[in-house]
């Protein structure tokens, strides 16, 4: 069976997430039907990232094995003309060799985390950022993200539902900067625990608002103490940038 691979955007606002379920709409369930509608084939993509209920991606990646070979361009606008009205696209769709897996063979995801800084309640950006309606310590906030980069037990930035096997994992970088009234947050790893961009982000916010000091952030990662987290960073403000192989 040819394989495919799919790199992906959608805005993560009206689904439950990536992962498919029976009763609930998720990206996976869609393009799952859109693949049925287009060719006949029952073929679940596996993705390189389970992102949450209201996580946005512009570079989420799948595979999935079809039962013909089909030109990669026909599949690509197949499944767009299929998804259509969802807010899913199918930005490329490679031919790969069937060793590839999106998840497991993946050498790093970088995620981008959007804050906006103003008083007036959004417009264009709803849904899309986090709105914050006071200035932020950016310098603050860049000095305690260096505190994630390496190899930690990052037990507490872990959700409790998390299910990965041990909770060390590697952060290659982790960058704040401020343009306007605009704060990016991107950080990159070969893999995340569940919730732990978000729940890094939340406590970065409380070492730009003044509440903790930089240094807290090295305290409660050594702690390995999940109570001690700042409260989850709001999924709508999270994106699947990239997954780099």
């Amino acid at each position: 069976m040819p394989r495919y691979k799919l790199t992906i955007e959608y805005d993560g606002t009206p689904f439950m997430g990536w992962q498919i379920q029976s009763d609930r709409q998720t990206v996976q369930g869609a393009i799952t039907d859109a693949v049925k509608a287009f060719c006949g084939d029952y073929i679940i993509p596996f993705g390189a990232g389970r992102t949450d209920s209201g996580v946005h991606a512009r570079g989420q990646v799948a595979h999935l094995d079809l039962s013909r070979d089909w030109p990669a361009d026909t599949v690509r606008d197949a499944l767009n003309a299929q998804l259509r009205p969802l807010p899913i696209a199918i930005l490329d769709c490679t031919p790969v060799d069937p060793s590839f897996d999106a998840r497991f063979s993946a050498l790093q995801r970088r995620y981008r985390y959007e804050i906006v800084l103003r008083r007036a309640p959004l417009t264009l950006d709803r849904k899309r950022v986090w709105l914050v309606h006071q200035a932020l310590d950016v310098a603050a906030m860049q000095e305690a993200a260096t505190k994630f980069v390496g190899k930690h037990d990052f037990t507490t930035f872990r959700s409790v539902a998390c299910q990965a096997k041990s909770p060390v994992k590697t952060v290659n970088s982790f960058e704040v900067v401020e343009n306007r009234n605009r704060v990016t947050l991107t950080t990159t790893a070969k893999s995340f625990l569940h919730s732990q961009v978000r729940s890094m982000v939340g406590s970065l916010k409380l070492v730009g608002e003044g509440k903790w000091p930089a240094s807290k952030i090295s305290q409660i990662l050594q702690a390995k103490d999940r109570s001690l987290c700042a409260a989850l960073a709001p999924a709508h403000g999270l994106y699947l940038d990239q997954v780099d192989y």
